[in-house]
């Protein structure tokens, strides 16, 4: 009877998931055929403030959220923080760094990382290449999503649904919904989730230590009296997670989070700078909302204790269905699969969109514009084969979920830290007249390969630096070496087609042989 109950409210909330990325759709459309790429991949550019707020908030507050979160309060304590310090002072870099890839993309038509990356420097094969590397770190992500999916699903039913079917369930829901939505159908789901995501965490927040513990005094009291190591760094057995762990890895996923191509997708699906100037100021706010899985992971220390390795991962749910009647357990059941299903969304939109556009739809000249528009037929031709990508990355996600689940495992151990050495390509070479395609590159194998190294070879943190803040440093010492010592590119577009000119963002640029100074710098 408990499984009847609680699948039957999460099939209910499924199918209003459906139905809302269809009315997403046909809002938009309003009789209209609008169906090229921009309108699929970023939106149309038109989302307000309060779409690109959940959106954002949604890619951040994933089942690693309900999950991990709670698993590492469990088993860690304290470094678990360090999600709360790096997406807090991520949203503060993306109050600068998101209206310039907003101008710049939208003056030259662009829809991602890869087209503004193949753009910024005249040569569409670095654009693929990006789109390359890129996939090779997001798709370790949508096994994430699907995994936790899968996990609640199965919980949730109390066992009815295995995890087998419980993967399939949320690759095919997730799948539909974005082929069919796109990034506007995951804005307007995302309004769902977070009224669900709020209710629930609001509602655990209090029940939880009143049923078990009378009370957060008596189970803060008990907290500081038996597991103090929980409380402070390096937390308890870690492998020594601590503070210059901690600070090193806040500062290189705060960088890496404005610019990953996720984020990147909803900068640019904003109606305006300003609208994410605002989004920026709102956004740290939704953070406070994961420091409850963390203390509920803690309080699940006392009420379900012995969980090891993945189990932990299970400690919040363990809590729900102990004591929750089936129709809350089905409740925040949804709450919890639909932080996976949007997040997935738009990881697998992201993918599509790259492969889409920089991979089957690379476009030919030199780069001083977008040659295949987003929009018209090749527009469209470009969604077909973007959607195609998006079937086929998520199936090849869920056959490695079931065949080689460790694969991606080992590929998620360098994701954020791979993806961290694209920032000076993209975000030094748009303020940067001098820094070349060689430079960018030469610095990004050289972080790339550091990465790859101590990750794999066990030395992750190095010096209880976190590797992928050493391996940046290197890739920036290499970059600037080379544009000191190496070729000086020749492009002859004016700054206003290669920089990111506007009168708001300081540049730094010089005049050289056939490239005409920007209007600020003649100012100067």
């Amino acid at each position: 009877m408990k499984a009847t109950v609680a699948t039957s409210v999460f099939a209910v909330f499924m199918a209003l998931t459906l139905a809302l990325g269809l009315l997403a759709v046909r809002a938009r459309r309003g009789g209209r055929r609008e169906r090229g790429l921009a309108e699929w991949s970023v939106g149309g550019r038109s989302l307000g403030t309060v779409f690109i707020w959940v959106l954002m908030a949604g890619e951040s507050y994933t089942s690693f959220s309900y999950l991990g979160a709670a698993g590492w309060g469990y088993r860690f304590g304290a470094p678990v923080l360090y999600v709360i310090a790096y997406m807090s002072c991520g949203y503060a870099l993306g109050y600068v760094v998101g209206p310039m890839l907003w101008a710049y993309a939208r003056r030259h038509g662009l829809v991602g990382i890869t087209d503004i990356v193949a753009h910024r420097y005249g040569r569409p094969w670095l654009g693929t290449a990006v789109a390359l590397f890129a996939t090779v770190c997001l798709l370790p992500y949508i096994q994430l999503q699907i995994t936790g999916m899968g996990v609640v699903v199965s919980t949730i039913s109390y066992g009815a649904i295995s995890l087998n079917w419980a993967y399939f369930l949320g690759f095919a829901l997730t799948t539909t919904f974005v082929v069919v939505s796109g990034l506007r159908g995951s804005a307007w789901v995302s309004v769902l989730k977070d009224v669900l995501v709020i209710a629930t965490l609001g509602f655990l927040v209090v029940y939880v230590p009143l049923h078990y513990f009378d009370g957060y005094g008596a189970f803060l009291d008990r907290v500081v009296a038996e597991k103090p190591q929980w409380l402070t760094f390096p937390g308890h057995e870690s492998g020594g997670l601590g503070q210059g762990w901690f600070i090193s890895t806040t500062v290189v996923n705060s960088l890496t989070v404005v610019i990953f191509p996720t984020t990147v997708a909803g900068y640019l699906g904003a109606r305006s700078a300003d609208t994410l100037r605002r989004n920026a100021v709102y956004l740290p706010a939704y953070n406070v909302l994961l420091f409850v899985p963390v203390a509920l992971g803690m309080a699940a220390l006392f009420v379900v204790p012995g969980l090891t390795g993945t189990q932990s991962d299970l400690a919040l749910f363990k809590l729900v269905t102990d004591s929750l009647p089936a129709w809350a357990v089905g409740v925040i059941g949804v709450a919890a699969a639909l932080s996976s299903i949007v997040p997935m969304a738009v990881f697998m939109l992201v993918i599509g969109t790259m492969w889409g556009r920089s991979v089957f739809g690379a476009r030919s000249g030199g780069g001083t514009g977008p040659e295949t528009p987003v929009d018209g037929p090749a527009g469209q031709r470009q969604k077909r084969w973007s959607q195609l990508v998006v079937v086929a990355a998520g199936t090849l996600a869920l056959l490695l979920t079931y065949f080689a689940p460790q694969t991606l495992v080992r590929l998620s151990l360098i994701s954020y830290e791979g993806m961290a050495q694209l920032v000076p390509m993209l975000l030094l070479g748009l303020v940067w007249r001098r820094f070349t395609w060689q430079a960018a590159v030469a610095g990004a194998a050289c972080g790339i390969a550091f990465v790859c190294t101590a990750v794999f070879g066990g030395h992750d943190p190095l010096w209880g630096v976190n590797a992928g803040l050493l391996a940046l440093a290197l890739n920036l010492a290499v970059a600037l070496a080379v544009t000191r010592f190496g070729p000086r590119g020749r492009d002859a577009r004016p700054d206003g087609e290669v920089l990111a000119v506007d009168d708001e963002f300081p540049r730094l640029t010089e005049p050289e042989r056939g490239v005409t100074v920007g209007a600020a710098d003649a100012r100067s």
